[in-house]
């Protein structure tokens, strides 16, 4: 039914992996069939773009829209269909793809999961307790427009109201990592990143939960840099409802969350 793009930092990045695992365990918990390439995947093309080299976005993006093409072979449009964990990926393959040949339609993780909850193929059954604030991705919130679903999902989770942070949805702040800004450091004024974190931590929230992999590592940096690892963490959408719907399976999971560089 769906083709899971699991991405660079789904498939290396270790806390990225977790939500990796996390989405393909709620997956199948809600009976959805889904396959993923393997080693036919490879960098969707989005930080080469990002950063000004066309050129390696162009030779990136046609091989996957041919591997993806193959992969698809026979089916129309409308079951052509990818999740993505992502923002980055879901972007590129979702709106510039369609540009080299590539038409799919490309759902972002949250979405998916939202649909999932409120359709009851998955069911929250202990409350995640402590606070949750949301961070929201800038190429899933404001490029893409995508606020309620993640939202849908945590309170589902929670099952309670969720903490916002004063700069939220379509006013929301970078995490710094965006333009392909994952891969520089700041060299004058405050960090984006510890900026971002100051305001989350203000709301009291014990959990601040995420939905974009570049976000997780620059807040948890942030985090981690004002020493407040055991006080505050950072985890994706998908790792707070896997909590709640299948409590058993993660217990002990934050004494196993690795520690920023």
């Amino acid at each position: 039914e769906y083709l899971f793009w699991v991405g660079c930092a789904g498939a290396f990045e270790d806390r990225a992996k977790k939500t990796t695992r996390a989405v393909a365990t709620l997956l199948n918990e809600a009976g959805v069939s889904f396959a993923i390439l393997g080693e036919g995947e490879t960098c969707s093309g989005d930080p080469a773009r990002r950063i000004g080299n066309e050129f390696v976005f162009q030779m990136l993006a046609q091989q996957n829209v041919e591997t993806l093409n193959e992969a698809f072979e026979g089916r129309e449009k409308a079951k052509r269909k990818i999740v993505a964990t992502c923002p980055h990926c879901f972007n590129t393959l979702g709106n510039e793809y369609g540009q080299l040949g590539g038409e799919f339609e490309v759902v972002h993780h949250t979405q998916l999961l939202a649909h999932l909850v409120s359709t009851g193929k998955l069911t929250p059954v202990q409350p995640v307790d402590g606070g949750v604030t949301y961070h929201d991705p800038c190429y899933l919130g404001r490029h893409n427009r995508v606020f309620a679903a993640p939202r849908e999902v945590l309170g589902d989770a929670i099952q309670g109201e969720l903490t916002e942070m004063p700069r939220n949805s379509e006013r929301s702040f970078c995490c710094g990592a965006g333009g392909a800004r994952m891969w520089m450091e700041e060299k004058i004024g405050k960090r984006i990143n510890v900026d971002r974190v100051e305001e989350a931590m203000s709301t009291g929230a014990k959990t601040v939960a995420v939905g974009c992999p570049f976000c997780s590592t620059m807040l948890n940096d942030g985090v981690n840099g004002k020493g407040a690892g055991e006080q505050v963490e950072v985890i994706d959408v998908a790792s707070v409802l896997l909590r709640s719907v299948k409590p058993e399976q993660t217990q002990g999971e934050k004494e196993t969350e690795p520690v920023a560089g």
